[in-house]
């Protein structure tokens, strides 16, 4: 059983920083991607990025890139998403998610977090 907890949500002012962390657990992560995502009030889940885990290649939402990295600390069985930049539409709940497929739709990936949540204030 795969167990994923996310930290580091809060409230921030626009153009500020923030870094999230999935704590893993359960598994050997190394065939696996792992994912984050984000649902505001009223809207549907949205892909932010993805990772996989065992060669590191990375892929972005166009609405994030070159603002947000994410990362993985094998030692740790930890996943990151630093934040630079912050937009006030940046603002929502971000899960952290694990699949065997690397993909933006939110139904290829079989593990979530509970989320954490991101507030960007103007």
């Amino acid at each position: 059983q795969v167990q994923l907890v996310e930290s580091g949500g809060g409230l921030v002012q626009a153009g500020g920083s923030l870094r999230l962390s999935c704590a893993a657990s359960g598994r050997t992560f190394s065939s696996y991607v792992m994912g984050w995502f984000r649902q505001a009030p009223g809207k549907e889940r949205e892909f932010v990025s993805r990772i996989t885990w065992s060669s590191g290649r990375t892929y972005y939402a166009d609405s994030v890139k070159d603002r947000f990295t994410i990362s993985r600390d094998n030692a740790r069985s930890t996943l990151y998403l630093q934040m630079n930049s912050l937009k006030p539409e940046d603002t929502a709940v971000y899960y952290c998610a694990a699949g065997y497929v690397g993909s933006t739709s939110p139904n290829e990936y079989g593990y979530w977090g509970q989320g954490t949540q991101v507030t960007v204030s103007s």
